[in-house]
């Protein structure tokens, strides 16, 4: 079958290999030419993946008869319903749809309207005096977010003091200068980690749970990015996650995939929940409309189902199952030093691809093009899969080993002591757990 693939991150990458492995004949539209993606690509055109129009004249030229869309941007700009209107299925949800990550009032009003359990308290304002005067009468710490796609990057999480209020209305004001609109929420503090589930509409089925390390340094200190890395465990739970608030967060999935059918909007595609585990159990921080990037490269490795198989079950409304190899993954990503504020640009790097994947690793690459030139954002993703998180850690490290040029990555992404530490952390918020191995 031939399928068209939208989008040139390492996200991408994975997906790609999947569906060649799953005997997918590819074409491929991305802003710059993957070295990894174009070495399985029949064909690879440049595009910017919210030129709509473009994709769709490629995908007629190269009589594509399935599409699969990677990034969010292309989502929002419709490229789902123009496909689809000119007779080409595509995995990915309607621009309408895809409002569950595009619009974040959108979102908190479903689960709101359907009281979805996971929910948050919140508001959106457009009057600055409101708002502060909403904040201070509200009395407890606040989440200040702008209502459309920020990258992973847009949220401001102020502190856990009430007097950090004072910087989370600051923020809400400049937001609502610059967009016309904030929204606030209640914070919620625990530890977050990542749901990913595939759906036709009506069925839905799980992938494993994955941690992400948003923070750009070790220790989980300086700016949030795109994810410096991430890990899931050979059960697909994660270590503070249990049985019972696995469920909790399934059942929030489910009715939300519900909810947007009831309003006639269904959802199909790729559906990723961002939760909080609090005290209280499983919270939603955002929904995002299709895999996560990295999380994308710790469940597809693992996919033992085709993906194609997959995608045509999610496009007829026939999706069946959806099956995982039980081991555990880590993923590193190699990003320029400087990334993600003032990342160094156009400078060439140097790896040894055959030493890397003799390793045991997998490599994807992402923001770099065919020389090997990096381009600003995360260059390359290492993937560690083994059967137990420290052979799977020890993997993706030794193939970082064979990478060299002005790169940095997160070293503690899947070790021990951080999840360790996230463990404490569960337990000073006051979650009574026995940890589960990993």
């Amino acid at each position: 079958m031939k399928v068209l693939l939208v989008g040139g991150g390492g996200r991408e990458n994975a997906i790609g290999e999947a569906l060649v492995m799953a005997g997918a004949e590819l074409y491929v539209v991305s802003r710059h030419v993957n070295p990894g993606l174009k070495r399985f690509a029949k064909e690879y055109s440049l595009v910017k993946e919210t030129d709509v129009p473009k994709v769709l004249e490629y995908a007629e030229r190269w009589g594509v008869e399935l599409a699969f869309i990677g990034p969010e941007a292309p989502l929002e700009a419709g490229i789902v319903d123009v496909l689809e209107g000119n007779g080409i299925p595509t995995v990915g949800p309607s621009k309408e749809a895809a409002k569950l990550e595009t619009n974040k009032a959108f979102a908190r009003e479903l689960m709101e309207k359907h009281e979805i359990p996971g929910r948050k308290l919140f508001r959106v304002f457009e009057d600055v005096a409101e708002m502060k005067s909403w904040i201070d009468n509200f009395g407890r710490p606040v989440v200040v977010k702008p209502l459309g796609l920020t990258g992973g990057k847009g949220v401001k999480v102020v502190g856990y003091q009430l007097e950090d209020n004072d910087e989370a209305k600051v923020y809400a004001e400049e937001l609502i200068r610059k967009d016309g609109k904030v929204l606030i929420e209640e914070r919620t503090d625990g530890v977050e980690f990542t749901f990913q589930i595939f759906t036709d509409g009506k069925r839905v089925l799980p992938m494993p749970l994955v941690q992400d390390y948003p923070h750009a340094y070790e220790n989980d200190e300086g700016p949030i990015t795109g994810g410096m890395g991430s890990y899931s465990c050979s059960n697909h739970l994660q270590p503070f996650v249990m049985k019972d608030d696995y469920e909790k967060a399934l059942k929030t999935l489910k009715a939300t995939v519900e909810a947007m059918r009831k309003e006639g909007i269904p959802y199909k595609g790729i559906l990723y929940g961002q939760f909080m585990l609090s005290k209280e159990g499983p919270v939603i921080i955002e929904y995002n409309a299709r895999f996560g990037d990295p999380e994308a490269m710790n469940v597809l490795p693992l996919l033992e189902t085709s993906l194609l198989e997959i995608a045509e079950g999610i496009v007829d409304g026939r999706l069946k199952k959806a099956e995982f190899e039980r081991k555990a993954t880590v993923v590193k990503y190699l990003a320029p030093e400087g990334y993600p504020t003032h990342p160094v640009k156009g400078v060439r790097i140097e790896l040894d691809e055959k030493a890397i994947v003799e390793t045991g690793a997998k490599l994807y690459y992402a923001s770099i093009d065919e020389n090997l030139t990096l381009l600003g954002s995360r260059a390359l993703a290492v993937v560690g899969v083994a059967d137990t998180l420290e052979e799977a850690e020890r993997i993706a490290s030794e193939g970082i080993s064979h990478v060299k040029g002005e790169l940095f990555c997160r070293k503690d992404v899947g070790t021990r002591e951080s999840i360790e530490k996230r463990i404490r952390l569960m337990r000073e918020f006051g979650k009574d757990f026995e940890p589960l191995a990993c």
